[in-house]
């Protein structure tokens, strides 16, 4: 977070400071690597370093978009959750850089911190979308909702450090 005019302090600063934390172990275990590197499967899953920030990036747009415009954010007022375009964000496609990856992510990264930093209400909440894995019914506040991102980034971090080690014996949490 870059900000200075204002300290941030108390819960918003917890929030943000573990968001860091885990965003730092997600890109550890990209430090070195090529692109081809970075789009490599090393282990039996479909996920590649690359792919996995991709999905990170877009998995904390989509919820931030969600604190700001509810559930149509996310399903673009279909009424469904939109997974359209989902198996790309787990690959390196043709023209994807893993330093164009990271300076998106950068850049989600950056809106969210803002958006944390400022004025939000941390208890406002909408309507999760319908979608199987959501209790039907269910309210997420701009709280629960980040720190699902951070529940996310963390859970990500650990299969990147699994995909690193497995592509050259690197560990950045072991």
């Amino acid at each position: 977070m870059t900000t200075t005019e204002t300290t941030i302090t108390g819960e918003r600063a917890d929030l943000l400071e573990t968001l860091a934390t885990h965003r730092h172990f997600l890109r550890v275990p990209v430090q070195g690597l090529t692109d081809e590197q970075a789009a490599q499967r090393t282990t039996a899953s479909e996920l590649c370093l690359g792919g996995l920030i991709k999905h990170v990036a877009e998995a904390e747009s989509k919820w931030v978009d969600f604190i700001l415009g509810g559930p149509d954010a996310m399903t673009h007022g279909a009424g469904e959750w939109d997974t359209e375009g989902w198996p790309a964000q787990f690959e390196m496609l043709p023209g994807d850089t893993l330093t164009g990856v990271l300076e998106h992510y950068e850049q989600v990264a950056r809106r969210t911190d803002e958006l944390v930093a400022g004025p939000l209400d941390l208890d406002a909440s909408h309507p999760l979308p319908e979608a199987p894995w959501f209790e039907p019914g269910a309210r997420w506040s701009a709280r629960r909702v980040l720190l699902h991102i951070i529940a996310e980034t963390a859970q990500h971090a650990g299969h990147a450090d699994i995909i690193r080690e497995s592509l050259d014996g690197a560990k950045s949490m072991g």
